[in-house]
């Protein structure tokens, strides 16, 4: 929900940024690949140490070079096919190396409850599903935004987890897992449901090229 109402507002703070990153020489998608790097090395260097309260807040702060880069684009006349499909990857990168470097720190260091590392399992696997629906349907001509868990809430969930729980919170990973567990197989569903839905969603579609087309079909 904050991915689709939230852009204009975070658009707005992170414009002076974006505008000192263009004067000195730095282009959108050389903000993405840093901001990636240097959020994938938090994960897997401090989280699996145990430095959750850091680790927390600096994924917060290279978390906001998503909006930067975006904004970049928009203020160099628009963003490109290429630059969008990057952001897409990175994004999908850095999800999968936060939530593995957390499977990592539940089973080896918290050595956790099998029921928290199942849900963790579940947020690691339907993350990049929750992403792939909507960009699926959309090469299809399908219209689908919005959803109870998208990228943003997903973010503020598991910081706001690792931050309670360095701090000695008692189950705030838990709770924050499991939160995220939930609230992604909803998303999962409603997203499906849009596509369902939407009035282009029966159109036939052509076969992938080199299949050939069933007899009586042409």
């Amino acid at each position: 929900m904050l991915g689709l109402y939230g852009r204009k507002p975070a658009s707005v703070v992170a414009a002076p940024v974006a505008k000192l990153l263009l004067r000195l020489g730095l282009s959108a998608n050389a903000v993405t690949i840093l901001g990636t790097l240097a959020t994938i090395a938090v994960a897997v260097v401090l989280i699996p140490t145990g430095h959750l309260v850091w680790a927390g807040v600096l994924m917060a702060f290279f978390a906001a070079f998503d909006v930067v880069d975006g904004t970049m684009a928009r203020l160099r006349g628009g963003g490109t096919a290429y630059g969008a499909t990057l952001d897409a990857s990175c994004d999908r990168l850095t999800d999968g190396a936060l939530f593995g470097a957390i499977v990592y720190w539940l089973i080896y260091v918290d050595q956790a409850e099998t029921s928290t590392v199942a849900g963790a399992l579940v947020v690691l696997a339907l993350s990049p599903t929750i992403s792939y629906i909507k960009a699926r349907a959309e090469a299809g001509g399908l219209e689908v935004n919005g959803g109870l868990i998208e990228r943003p809430e997903r973010l503020i969930v598991a910081v706001a987890g690792l931050v309670l729980e360095g701090f000695g919170v008692d189950l705030a990973i838990e709770v924050a897992l499991w939160t995220l567990a939930v609230g992604s197989v909803i998303t999962v569903v409603q997203r499906l449901y849009m596509a369902s839905r939407d009035p282009k969603a029966k159109q036939r579609i052509a076969a992938p090229a080199g299949v050939p087309e069933p007899e009586g079909t042409r």
